[in-house]
């Protein structure tokens, strides 16, 4: 056992020191106790101020507040009486032991709560717990030495497994600093209100991409690659985009110019074609859209900027619809308006201003032709609904005021009987039909 201590560094004393492992102990409940005291009563303060700021997300984030505070006092307060007085060895390892195990738990919540893979959580806890554990015990060294033994060289750069092992941690924290950052320009942007839905987005998407072209020469630079190798990858690279993937990039900057003319916005309602839906977000290839019956379609950023696009929700989400109607000659009109006015207005999308009017647009064949106009202001609820409850309380009106809706009707005169040369008595006379059909 002194064998493996004194090859980590840790040098134990022949009779452990009573006094100084029953003060660490001591501490070490004592700190236990605070952290628990301040998850329990300071935590939920904090959680319920990330629930008034971030409304659900918070809400998900309760218990793990809870618990980085508690595991982050254990560790700070025990890395503070480490480092204020010189710990016997026995105590010094009590010490880091629960010093370690609390950093662990640390990160291990902060990156779940990051949403990072569990395996990125455990190595970092991993890596942190190891870090402070050797440092209490006597320092770095030992550990780094016997890593830095095992290495292998891949044409004139030697790798060993300590330098492995520094970039992968150091690289999985990066992503994790990436994920930060980009919660919280995300946290921020949602909560400037002197910027407009599609101003926020746009902002968002600009500050992902600088977050992320800054970790690229970091991780560049952290692994220890050098740039001008990658001048031949580079214009390699250019030459993809400028064949295979200019479709991509044009749906990119597509997407960007739609965001800063703001021609469409999240929220607006669109129809592109036959599809007909309201735009729930504004991707970096594509846009969503979302129709009344529940299907999603992605519309590429191109084919907005290039082709006839019709918003309904432009300038106003004001929207007129109109609905044609035709009673018949003979009937009293006024009255037919009254009803289709009372129909309209009975509705509870249509605006009361304006008002619902009534047209006379054609004296037709058969009807008097009518159409009737309303505004809604949701037209993402779908337009058919609006026509169809507005023509059933008025057919209801048609039948109980006597108004007769019409329909074509044709007289068919018979000139000669099939299959007979002889004709039906009156047949040669062509004011008199012998007969009528209606459809």
């Amino acid at each position: 056992m002194k064998q493996l201590a004194a090859s980590l560094g840790i040098a134990l004393p022949d009779a452990p020191d009573f006094v100084s492992v029953s003060a660490a102990s001591i501490i070490i409940v004592a700190t236990l106790a605070a952290g628990w005291a301040a998850g329990k009563w300071v935590g939920p303060r904090i959680s319920d101020f990330l629930e008034r700021k971030a409304g659900e997300r918070g809400e998900a984030l309760v218990p793990r507040i809870c618990a980085i505070l508690r595991y982050l006092i254990v560790w700070l307060v025990l890395m503070l009486v480490m480092r204020v007085d010189t710990w016997p060895p026995i105590s010094a390892l009590l010490l880091g032991l629960f010093a370690a195990s609390a950093a662990g738990l640390v990160v291990r919540q902060a990156a779940r709560a990051l949403q990072l893979p569990r395996w990125a959580s455990w190595l970092l806890a991993a890596f942190l717990f190891v870090a402070i554990l050797a440092d209490a015990v006597g320092g770095l060294k030992p550990v780094t030495t016997t890593l830095d033994q095992i290495a292998f060289t891949i044409g004139s750069r030697r790798l060993s497994l300590l330098i492995l092992i520094q970039m992968l941690v150091a690289l999985v924290a990066l992503y994790a600093l990436v994920r930060l950052a980009n919660g919280l320009v995300e946290f921020s942007i949602k909560h400037a209100t002197g910027l407009d839905p599609t101003q926020r987005l746009l902002t968002q998407k600009l500050a992902a991409i600088v977050i992320i072209a800054i970790a690229f020469f970091v991780a560049i630079d952290l692994t220890g690659i050098d740039l001008t190798a990658l001048a031949v990858f580079s214009g390699a690279l250019g030459l993809a985009v400028g064949f295979g993937l200019q479709k991509t990039v044009g749906n990119l900057i597509a997407g960007i110019i739609l965001l800063l003319d703001r021609s469409i916005k999240p929220g607006d309602v669109i129809s592109v074609g036959e599809t007909f839906g309201s735009v729930s977000r504004i991707g970096v290839r594509a846009v969503s859209i979302v129709t009344r019956d529940g299907k999603e379609y992605l519309i590429p950023n191109e084919i907005l900027m290039t082709e006839e696009v019709v918003n309904w929700s432009y300038s106003t989400r004001d929207v007129r619809i109109s609905i044609p109607i035709g009673i018949a000659y003979g009937c009293d009109v006024d009255l037919a308006h009254q009803l289709m006015v009372e129909a309209a207005s009975a509705s509870p999308r249509v605006l009361k201003t304006p008002r619902p009017a009534v047209w006379i647009t054609a004296l037709g064949e058969n009807a008097i032709n009518h159409e009737i106009r309303v505004w809604i202001a949701d037209p993402e609820a779908g337009l058919g609904s609006v026509r169809s409850e507005i023509l059933h309380r008025l057919l209801q009106l048609f039948v109980e005021n006597d108004i007769s809706v019409p329909f074509p009707q044709r007289d068919i005169r018979i000139r000669e009987w099939p299959g007979s040369g002889d004709r039906p008595s009156g047949a040669g006379k062509p004011d008199r039909p012998t007969g009528r059909s209606k459809p």
